[in-house]
């Protein structure tokens, strides 16, 4: 190894001078890279993330166990004991009663609101970022006024409404004013996205002849699929959840949604803990399902315009 330490380096062949001599490495030491030591292990975020685990995993434990005990049993070990005998006495009341008939109800709301919401939320949002005349502005500034308004505020102007059309103890009544309520921010957000298109694509096919109703099918509504899906998103967890309308605008057993039918599981004197909670977990599945499928769609379209 010392011959070769102190060998003559070679005469580069096409200068004809001696190339500088190579710095000689050390053998038999490994070569330390910056940042590779060992790190000292962060105790402050593990402990936090432990306290947030404890947070969010208490409720899911208590929701869920809760479903496989009986009444008697969580009123006398508490909410937080094990089950000692889990039963499914409680899944088998809640699908022997009425739930198909609030969770059709409760389908065919979110279904017919969210399509509502994104066919008017789409046209009004192109409208008022290709018009750009001074009444697309005001109604874009009316729909932005609906952010302010809560719903608690007019439901009873909505009831009368409702009841002056004949639409009162229907389900239709229920759609209408939970789809009015979500439009605001389901065009606050397409509005946005549309205008991030870029305005040569709008040239290209004016220039090939293409309508306002062609530019609508063949270009916006591709390049928007991230805000359609948010829409879509966002308009369905808003009916599925809702509470109040149909509390005001329905009577009758039929049209009942899964929220109302909540109440069967409370009575007057008393409240079966069990059975309720096994309600919510049978309500919570479907939109959880459908939502996994929704977010991917969302993850996809957020890669870029248009999800390319």
């Amino acid at each position: 190894m010392t011959d070769v330490l102190h060998q003559r380096p070679e005469a580069d062949r096409t200068t004809g001078k001696a190339a500088p001599p190579s710095k000689p490495r050390r053998a038999g030491l490994p070569r330390l890279l910056k940042g590779s030591g060992p790190r000292r292990p962060n105790y402050p975020a593990g402990l936090a993330s432990l306290i947030w685990l404890v947070i969010v995993g208490a409720p899911l434990y208590v929701l869920v166990a809760t479903t496989f005990r009986t009444r008697d049993g969580y009123i006398d070990d508490g909410p937080l004991a094990l089950p000692t005998h889990p039963t499914l006495a409680n899944y088998d009341r809640v699908l022997s009663s009425h739930f198909f008939s609030y969770l059709g109800n409760t389908l065919v709301v979110t279904a017919v609101c969210a399509a509502i919401v994104i066919v008017l939320s789409v046209t009004v949002g192109y409208a008022v970022v290709r018009a750009r005349s001074r009444m697309s502005q005001r109604v874009f500034q009316l729909f932005l006024l609906g952010l302010a308004i809560p719903s608690q505020a007019v439901i009873i102007p909505i009831y009368l409404v409702i009841t002056k059309l004949q639409l009162y103890d229907t389900l239709l009544a229920v759609i209408l004013p939970t789809a009015a309520f979500s439009l605001p921010v389901s065009v606050l957000i397409l509005a946005g996205t549309m205008r991030d298109i870029d305005e040569e694509l709008y040239e290209s096919m004016a220039l090939d002849g293409a309508g306002p109703t062609r530019v609508l099918l063949r270009l916006v509504v591709p390049m928007s699929r991230a805000g359609i899906s948010t829409v879509g998103v966002y308009s369905a967890l808003h009916a599925w959840n809702g509470f109040m309308f149909p509390l005001i605008l329905t009577q009758s057993r039929s049209n009942r949604v899964l929220t109302l039918g909540l109440y069967d599981y409370v009575g007057e004197f008393r409240v079966d803990t069990p059975a309720l909670l096994t309600a919510v977990v049978l309500s919570i599945v479907p939109i959880f399902v459908v939502y996994l499928f929704a977010r991917r769609q969302l993850i996809n379209g957020l890669m870029g315009v248009g999800g390319k």
